[in-house]
């Protein structure tokens, strides 16, 4: 471990646009803000923009570079002296900065004893946009005159309500049929946590109004029902789901009245028949890049049911962490939960030089899983093969040739990162691991990633050659192996189908398709899990990220498909393209209206659509540092795409939306 230095220094960056009289810039200024100077050091940052390995650099030099991770060296025998500022200044990155999150998030240096000095890291501004930079979620302010009398969000299937009556102070739950008690005691649960002083829940006692919940036949198993009459609400329902769901509207019902009692309503009577257009509505986190503890989870999760929202999709393995405890491989989370100065995996997206992650215990996850259970959400585990495994390979190495050699890069900048297909260790290791998730997800839906293999992955492989040659013969190995050093330039860009890297791929996921189909398993993956068509599309689903139109595609050739296209559904993609607004770019930009007028069947078939299960948003956390930030780019995106789920197209209207949007329940609620 390293010792700490006490901090005395600021980090400040910027970023100017290229134009025809100047070309990009990012400049990097450590201001020594102490009253000695400093010598026999280096700048460590990272952040989710990242240095390019041709960089241009004035001022210094690179030392170490992984991914987002850059090591700056400073001139020969350079000291910083008391009150000046060391520059630097890089015009070539992986590509253009767009927003304020893409700079440095995380910074410190590194001395020549072993020591290091975190430093303070000023949000990067740009010399062309000087607007406050935006932070939390937007609230949209509920208008004096809604569209609607009553607030729900998803908008139900049939609304005939009519009549005002004064708000009850909350609502005594009666039950009799266990799943209806079940049901009570779940919903009394999540108010507790999202709205712990309104009391929605109440007792008779308390002035609490009688809600009756009954459990009958003739409902869809989403679906419910629910009655206005004099002084009596009834909920009816045939699953303890389809009961909860109800008391979900019926909550959000009374929360608009309460909080805005001049403009909504509480009926005096009528009545809410409700289902679901989609069976998938699903939401996709991220938590390898950015660490989430179990109290976020859960408190997530809550707010997915009260969005109706029934899928998450778990990712808990990427690059640049392993998050989940495995018995047979402890090092997995020893090594692969943490980042820092010295370790395996360096400081990356914004952690600094001190050891920070973190992983879920079995025991965690049997708690998160029980929760989501309870609320109407299957978990959905994601372990991502063979690509984006460089954690895991610092944990395990014997996942890798030892007599590889060359190096290929991944998108996102790491070398090697693909665990090898032509290795029996290989399958040893990830059938040990997915036997030990499939008893702690009795959903039994593993999500096995497959996405993003670079086009050179194995080619400095002689087992991996020696197997692509016994498949696909000599021509095939030859061209594949010229394949070395190719680093993929844009995001998901290059396709892989009909390469060595995707015959070899094919193979892999073959045979772990056919493991988890034996364990009573369906297989999730990512769309180039299609390539060489060799997973049984009776037993899996793809997730179509690129476009409708692909997904469209993969749809007709029989694939199962969760439409999730990166341009409109990518959580992490910023709200505008303005700078001051935070998140991502690569895909573009997807504001709540966008997302919510989104069609994602546009042009499908009938035929098509009969394979369509769903849709869901992916929440990935590189940009999400500062919670603030997450808050920002997940609400109310998250309530817009739940909407687009499960309420008929033609019901749809962004200004009644809009209107009940604000009273939707946030994460962190940060300014």
């Amino acid at each position: 471990m390293t010792k700490q230095r006490q901090p005395a220094l600021r980090l400040e960056t910027s970023w100017q646009p290229g134009s025809e009289e100047q070309g990009q810039a990012y400049t990097l200024s450590l201001k020594n803000l102490s009253s000695n100077e400093i010598a026999d050091f280096s700048l460590c940052i990272s952040g989710p923009g990242r240095v390019d390995p041709a960089v241009h650099i004035e001022g210094g030099t690179i030392g170490r570079r992984l991914s987002n991770f850059t090591e700056f060296l400073p001139p020969e025998n350079f000291e910083l002296e008391a009150g000046k500022t060391w520059t630097l200044t890089i015009s070539a990155l992986s590509w253009p900065f767009q927003h304020w999150t893409d700079g440095a998030t995380g910074a410190y240096l590194a001395f020549a004893d072993g020591s290091t000095l975190s430093l303070s890291v000023e949000p990067t501004r740009s010399l062309a946009n000087n607007s406050p930079l935006k932070r939390g979620a937007e609230i949209y302010p509920v208008p004096a005159n809604p569209p609607v009398p009553v607030s729900i969000v998803p908008w139900p299937n049939e609304v005939s309500v009519s009549g005002k009556r004064s708000v009850p102070p909350g609502f005594a739950l009666s039950a009799s049929d266990p799943r209806a008690i079940a049901a009570a005691a779940t919903f009394t649960g999540l108010v507790e946590q999202l709205f712990a002083v309104e009391g929605i829940v109440r007792p008779a006692s308390e002035g609490g109004m009688p809600a009756m919940l009954q459990i009958v036949d003739g409902f869809t198993p989403e679906a419910y029902g629910v009655s206005f009459a004099g002084d009596v609400i009834r909920i009816s329902a045939s699953t303890q789901t389809g009961l909860l769901y109800g008391l979900i509207t019926l909550g959000q019902i009374w929360r608009g009245a309460h909080l805005y009692p001049s403009a909504f309503r509480f009926p005096v009577e009528g009545e809410i028949r409700d289902e679901p257009s989609m069976g998938w509505r699903g939401l996709h986190l991220d938590v390898a890049r950015q660490f989430y503890g179990m109290a976020e989870i859960k408190k997530l999760l809550s707010i997915l049911a009260w969005n109706k929202v029934n899928r998450f999709h778990w990712h808990l393995s990427d690059d640049e962490a392993w998050r989940v405890e495995i018995d047979a491989y402890p090092a997995l989370t020893d090594v692969g939960a943490w980042r820092g100065h010295g370790l395996a995996i360096p400081p990356l997206l914004g952690s600094g030089a001190a050891r920070t992650g973190g992983y879920y215990t079995k025991a965690a996850v049997r708690e998160i899983v029980a929760h989501a259970k309870e609320l109407g959400i299957e978990v959905v585990p994601e372990i991502d093969v063979p690509g984006h495994c460089f954690a895991m390979q610092q944990a395990i190495p014997e996942l890798r040739d030892p007599q590889e050699v060359g190096s290929y890069y991944s998108v996102q900048g790491f070398p090697d990162n693909c665990v090898n297909p032509a290795r029996e260790k290989t399958y040893e290791v990830l059938e040990t691991i997915f036997g030990e998730l499939i008893e702690l997800f009795p959903f039994k839906t593993i999500h096995i990633g497959a996405d993003e293999v670079p086009l050179g992955a194995w080619s400095g492989s002689p087992e991996a050659l020696a197997r692509l040659r016994e498949i696909a013969g000599d021509a095939m190995v030859d061209a594949h192996a010229n394949r070395l050093n190719v680093i993929t330039n844009t995001h998901g860009a290059d396709d892989i189908d009909g390469s060595g890297a995707a015959v070899l791929q094919s193979v892999f996921l073959a045979r772990i398709q056919q493991f988890l189909a034996e364990q009573g398993c369906i297989t999730g993956g990512w769309e180039e899990a299609a390539h060489g068509n060799v997973i049984d599309k009776t037993k899996s689903y793809l997730c179509g990220w690129r476009s409708v139109e692909v997904s469209a595609a993969l749809a007709g050739q029989g694939y199962e498909m969760v439409v999730c296209p990166g341009q409109v559904y990518y959580l992490d993609m910023a709200n505008s393209p303005d700078w001051d607004e935070p998140g991502a770019s690569w895909a573009g930009w997807s504001e709540p209206e966008k997302l919510y007028n989104f069609d994602p069947v546009e042009g499908w078939s009938d035929e098509q659509k009969m394979k369509l299960r769903g849709i869901q948003a992916c929440i990935w956390s590189e940009p999400m540092t500062d919670r603030a930030v997450f808050d920002r780019l997940v609400f109310p995106r998250i309530s817009a795409l739940a909407e687009s789920a499960w309420t008929k197209p033609a019901d749809k209207s962004w200004e009644r939306f809009k209107a009940v949007a604000g009273l939707m329940p946030v994460l962190y609620a940060y300014p």
